[in-house]
């Protein structure tokens, strides 16, 4: 077997708002509509994120995306008004934790300062 591109999937209830919120999160529109009621977001040649409207399973995804600026991210996030509470110290990184608009978790990890 060989592995060669990688999707972390968020679930949610509204896909318009979603769309909405991972637009603003990536700074840009979904780069992909495969099928009804799915999104992609193409954020390098082997990896992404997609996000599919399933309503019963909505708000119990969660994805760790590697950032190499957490603090230019953060000032980028506040000015497209996504909430979060900034940077903070993990164990082995630092951390930018948010929630969709369903709940779903998505950490962006970065070095240290």
């Amino acid at each position: 077997m060989a592995i060669t591109r990688v999707l972390a999937q968020s679930t949610v209830t509204d896909l318009t708002m979603a769309e909405d919120w991972y637009t603003r999160l990536f700074g840009r529109a979904p780069d992909a509509r495969p099928m009804p009621g799915l999104l992609e977001w193409h954020l390098a040649d082997t990896f992404g994120v997609q996000v599919w409207s399933e309503p019963n399973r909505a708000g119990h995804s969660s994805m760790v995306l590697d950032e190499s600026d957490l603090d230019a991210l953060a000032a980028r996030l506040e000015q497209a008004g996504i909430a979060h509470d900034g940077p903070q110290d993990a164990t082995s990184s630092r951390i930018l934790s948010l929630a969709d608009p369903d709940g779903n978790r998505v950490v962006f990890a970065g070095e240290f300062s």
